[in-house]
């Protein structure tokens, strides 16, 4: 009950209070319509799970649908005259750049590496980036890296100009930027396996469904960073251009695009890193190169070869992230002066030298890199892996095996999390997404994730569905723990963050299908491995987000609290974590995202659910079943990240 003195009326802190808070008053709606409603449905589907009249059978239309493509690929306009030029114009491509490389030999690429390395970022990278190109050949691997290098250059440029055209069009156009955001937003948090299937299906398994996967699933970074970096130039250069008379094509080209080349060569960035990541993973679709040595390996748990085929592309991944982060800071660090990334004598100086290596590798007859050099790795890592089976995976004192630990998480946390699901009624597993969405976001997101989530149950994967879910649940869990951990630390220690930087910077350059090796070799394969390899690939996002959000938190309410006599403990739990939630509500958001990308491709490591569905679809030829289970992992991924992505709105309030 309220009350009122003579400096005014107080607030009132009764039932009145609490039923005027937002979040209360979501679910009091929530509650009356669940109320009205659930009886309904009981009365109708009395079952718990979801009721067989609410799904829908596409495996019929699908297979009908998949067998006139199959069967008209090679005889319909549609194909003739579009697709057709569009496959064959990349495998044209990529066999170019692929004729290329391989005539340069491996004296010319290694030495155009170092030299482009150098021009960029000096001569440190240089001789990481000469070292790493070596080492692809020292393992084997000199042909497999130059197919996967043909087909990211085809790629990398295809992605780059329509991301570029699209940010263009998004950042001098408000229409097409409030358009191009939620669909940019969307693909970015879809899972990389979700886009393969489409694909495979129009143009066939190879290369050109590859190269297209590749290109859809890394153009939106450049489309997002070109559109912020030109919304976000200084609209005083802006004036003064326009003052001086200049038309909007000599201001886009004199002063939007130079204040934006940090941005735009960031989008660069991003986009080479996707792009490799989805080539990698695009082998389970034909595309060759590395990713084929990995997958045909983690197929017969030959972890020795899959380490050889792995090596590579994690040096492939740390160089050209290396090389493009350099370009970029070298952009924002001279500003509209982009000389240093020209210097035209000195890359003319670097082609010279770099066609001469190639002479020199043609006229001795070493355009091939020698077997002789050749240093076969497997036959060790094998025998390795043998002994951690026979000294590690079990019956180790005290702290048991890791085939021990990964049988415990299963039992203990995997299948009760998965049973507990599974056991929720449908219509309630519907009001809890509907709750969560509602209570971090809007009516709006709310509305997108239920209907994301019962798509789910239309198509008739609610329980695998649920199996991938449980998954997930388990790896953010362990991935929170740890990350908030990590990052509470490394936020408190200036020496700790030191330190844990360049680990987290090479972490989070290295392709998903990367982490499934070292999780196989510990752990063998199942939903458990699966779940560490995806708890390792999303850490370093939420310990970098984490460590962020808590340095970031205001001095003055910090100097405030330590004048009041806080201890360390309360300046924490009072002051940084409260003011950091924004932060922590991100970290969670791309810690779901990031393990659910990895949970899905657990399906080639024993994981079932979801992504065995998409696995079986392709090995099998049975699209139906693979685009079915394709489409549920989108949904699924549309779901989480609308019931963990906060609005604007309620960031700012901090509600």
């Amino acid at each position: 009950m309220a009350t009122a003195t003579a400096s005014g009326p107080v607030r009132d802190t009764g039932i009145g209070a609490l039923l005027r808070h937002r979040a209360v008053a979501k679910l009091l709606l929530l509650a009356l319509a669940a109320a009205v409603l659930v009886p309904i449905v009981s009365a109708k589907w009395a079952s718990g799970a979801w009721p067989h009249a609410l799904t829908v059978d596409l495996t019929e239309p699908l297979g009908r649908t998949s067998d006139w493509i199959i069967d008209n690929r090679d005889s319909h306009p549609l194909f003739t005259y579009f697709f057709g030029h569009v496959s064959n114009a990349i495998v044209l491509s990529v066999r170019g750049v692929y004729l290329v490389l391989l005539a340069a030999g491996w004296a010319g690429v290694t030495v155009a590496a170092g030299l482009i390395a150098w021009r960029v970022a000096g001569v440190r990278l240089a001789v990481t980036a000469s070292a790493a190109f070596a080492a692809c050949g020292l393992l084997g691997m000199w042909v497999p890296t130059m197919q996967t290098l043909a087909l990211m250059v085809v790629a990398v440029l295809a992605s780059i100009v329509i991301g570029a055209l699209l940010g263009l069009a998004g950042g001098l156009n408000d229409r097409v930027f409030r358009i191009l955001r939620p669909v940019l937003d969307t693909m970015q948090v879809l899972p990389a396996y979700a886009y393969l299937l489409p694909f495979a299906l129009i143009f066939g398994m190879g290369v050109p469904a590859a190269v297209i996967a590749t290109v859809v699933y890394a153009a939106p970074p450049m489309a997002r960073l070109t559109a912020l970096g030109l919304r976000g130039a200084d609209g005083g250069v802006l004036e003064a251009v326009t003052s001086l008379g200049a038309t909007g094509r000599q201001r886009l080209f004199s002063a939007r695009l130079p204040l934006a080349a940090k941005q735009l060569l960031l989008g660069v960035n991003q986009t080479i890193m996707m792009a490799l990541s989805m080539a990698v993973i695009a082998s389970v679709i034909g595309a060759g190169g590395l990713g084929d040595r990995v997958y045909q390996a983690l197929s017969t748990v030959d972890v020795g070869q899959a380490l050889a085929g792995g090596i590579p592309i994690v040096l492939l991944a740390v160089v050209l992230d290396r090389v493009t982060a350099a370009a970029g800071e070298k952009a924002g660090a001279h500003g509209q002066d982009t000389s240093a990334l020209r210097g035209w004598r000195g890359w003319s100086v670097a082609a010279a030298v770099t066609v001469a290596a190639a002479l020199a590798a043609r006229f001795a007859d070493r355009l091939e890199w020698p077997t002789d050099w050749v240093v076969n790795i497997a036959p060790s890592v094998n025998t390795a892996k043998e002994w951690m089976v026979d000294h590690l995976y079990t019956g180790v004192p005290v702290v048991g095996g890791t085939a021990d630990w990964a049988s415990h998480f299963t039992t203990w946390v995997l299948n009760p999390v998965r049973d507990g699901l599974q056991g929720l009624p449908w219509w309630a597993a519907l009001l809890i997404v509907a709750a969560l969405a509602w209570l971090i976001g809007t009516w709006q997101t709310a509305l997108t994730a239920v209907a994301a989530m019962a798509a789910i149950g239309v198509f008739g994967v609610w329980d695998k569905s649920l199996d991938t879910l449980a998954q997930v649940l388990a790896g953010v869990a362990v991935t929170l723990v740890l990350g908030f951990a990590i990052g509470i630390a490394a936020a408190r220690s200036t020496r700790f963050e030191r330190l844990l930087r360049p680990v987290l910077d090479v972490f989070q350059t290295l392709p998903q299908f990367v982490y499934l090796i070292p999780v196989v070799a510990l752990f063998g394969i199942g939903r458990a491995p699966a779940v560490a390899a995806a708890v390792v690939y999303a850490l370093p996002a939420v310990v970098r987000i984490t460590t962020q959000g808590l340095r970031e938190v205001d001095a003055a309410a910090m100097e405030s609290s330590r004048s009041l006599g806080a201890t360390s403990w309360q300046l924490l739990r009072k002051v940084q974590l409260p003011l950091a939630r924004p932060a922590l509500l991100l970290a969670l958001n791309q810690g779901v995202v990031l393990v659910l990308a990895v949970v899905v491709i657990g399906g080639l490591v024993g994981a079932g659910a979801l992504g065995y569905d998409v696995v079986f679809g392709i090995a099998q030829g049975d699209l139906a079943t693979g685009l079915v289970a394709g489409v549920a992992i989108v949904c699924l991924g549309l779901m989480l990240d609308r019931v963990t992505q906060p609005t604007e709105r309620r960031v700012k309030k901090g509600a």
